[in-house]
């Protein structure tokens, strides 16, 4: 592939060349799955520091390290930019590597603000470039599955989704979780999951209701939501970094429901209960050893890269703005601002 990536796709019998931008368990954790897949390869690698770079260079293989973001968006030969960061630093990586043609994959949440996001849309459309967040729940086969069910009428019309993503740790108050600068709390670390989930089924809401506890810096604990529909739905969502949840969904239709005992996120299985019938176990079968399911987000990037696609239809960028829309209108309702919001 062209190193200025946003001339144009690619054969489907290229490689695509990624650079990784950031260096930590998330960014090895989708290196090694991009290792595997035979037409990828991780090319470069790039942290605030140089010894940082280095080291997860060599840790994984990658033969080129840089000490600044700015050399990786320079490096021709990176078709791909995959922002690992915290999402405190989404807006300006994602900005970085569009500027420099460079075709982007984002980690969820995919900035702090509607705003933000907004302003990464609109680059990416501007200079014709492919833009995606990471939310590898909607490219999971499993959870694709699950959907593709909803929309036949397997269990009817959707009244109800539940879901919770939540653990508890001992986090100090100087941890980026409790920092309002990081964009610190359980909701854009957490909750984005059960919300996405939310709006993959649904829609965007028309109601955003909201309760929290805060930290003394002002960040959210622990978080209750209430979405609503005109459509008389709801979605019943809650996220956590000071208790131990399920990490389960349900969804609750006229005529049955489907129920995701643990990891909804990236489930193995679900389970589909018709009204009147047996219950269904619905599994992913038989898959690749050793990855996580990451590889998923890179096969969809490469796919729409090639296609001279701008956007995923799995993830499309105006599905990722209502996401924020509402993740801004549950800070809004439970009063936690960050800096960037000004």
């Amino acid at each position: 592939m062209a190193g200025a990536a946003g001339a144009g796709g690619a054969g489907t019998g290229d490689t695509v060349r990624w650079g990784v931008l950031a260096t930590g368990g998330i960014a090895a954790t989708f290196t090694a799955d991009v290792q595997r897949l035979p037409d990828a390869e991780v090319v470069a690698v790039a942290s605030r520091t140089e010894a940082s770079a280095r080291a997860f260079a060599e840790r994984h293989g990658v033969e080129r390290a840089y000490g600044s973001w700015a050399e990786l968006v320079a490096d021709d030969a990176v078709d791909v930019v995959y922002v690992a960061t915290p999402h405190s630093a989404h807006h300006a990586a994602a900005s970085l590597a569009l500027r420099a043609g460079k075709h982007v994959l984002c980690e969820k949440a995919f900035t702090l603000n509607s705003r933000e996001a907004q302003e990464l849309v609109a680059l990416a459309r501007e200079r014709g470039l492919f833009l995606m967040e990471a939310m590898w729940t909607y490219i999971d086969p499993v959870v694709r599955r699950l959907t593709e069910l909803v929309r036949d009428g397997a269990i009817g019309e959707v009244r109800t989704v539940q879901a919770d993503f939540g653990f508890a740790g001992d986090f100090a108050p100087g941890h980026r979780l409790r920092d309002p600068e990081l964009g610190g709390g359980a909701l854009l670390d957490l909750g984005v999951y059960p919300v996405s989930f939310a709006h993959l089924l649904l829609g965007e809401p028309d109601r955003v209701q909201a309760e929290a506890l805060l930290s003394p810096e002002g960040v959210d604990l622990n978080t209750g939501m209430l979405l609503g529909w005109d459509s008389g739905a709801s979605a019943l969502l809650s996220c956590s970094i000071v208790g131990h949840h399920p990490t389960a969904a349900t969804v609750i239709g006229t005529a049955g429901r489907i129920d995701v005992p643990r990891d909804f996120f990236h489930p193995d299985h679900f389970v589909l209960r018709r009204a009147g019938e047996e219950p269904e176990t619905i599994t992913s079968g038989p898959g690749p050893r050793g990855l996580s399911g990451m590889q998923y987000e890179a096969v969809e990037v490469a796919r729409a890269v090639r296609a001279g696609e701008r956007e995923s239809p799995l993830v499309p960028l105006e599905g990722s703005l209502a996401v924020m829309r509402t993740l801004d209108a549950v800070r809004d309702r439970i009063g936690v601002r960050y800096p960037a919001d000004a």
